[in-house]
């Protein structure tokens, strides 16, 4: 039977995108730099979770000094699910290091933010708890 390995995500930044992740809890297990290759791959997960990782790949700039790889419509990636203990504390620690609530949590299960490379997050209340303000009256903010 296949064993799901891994999620990978194309980054443009991978220290900042380290630092989105942390903030979810997940923390790097694995890293591999090519110099032949010129990339760096980094593999997050959540404690106890390691099974379920996140591959980063960061392209790195051309030897010739040009300039690096750009990624847009990070949409089109779908997005990757992460359930949580308290998505509403989670949420509240993702807004206070600046990070956009796309979909608050306003039914206390589901909600919506993109990584510092517009990849989708989905966060997942394990279980359900009973909708609570702010996050009921707070308005959806771009795509998720």
């Amino acid at each position: 039977m296949p064993k799901f390995l891994h999620s990978m995500i194309r980054v443009t930044d991978v220290d900042k995108t380290i630092a989105f992740f942390d903030l979810l809890g997940l923390k790097e297990v694995k890293r591999f730099d090519s110099e032949q290759g010129r990339f760096t791959l980094v593999y997050l997960a959540a404690p106890g979770d390691e099974d379920a990782q996140v591959e980063l790949t960061y392209n790195w700039p051309p030897a010739d000094g040009g300039a690096g790889e750009t990624y847009d419509g990070g949409r089109n990636f779908g997005h990757i699910a992460y359930q949580v203990e308290n998505i509403y504390a989670t949420c509240q620690t993702l807004m206070d290091a600046g990070v956009t609530i796309n979909r608050p949590p306003r039914d206390g299960h589901m909600a919506f933010v993109r990584t510092p490379d517009d990849i989708s997050i989905e966060l997942l209340q394990d279980g359900r708890l009973e909708p609570a303000e702010p996050w009921v009256s707070m308005p959806n903010v771009g795509a998720w």
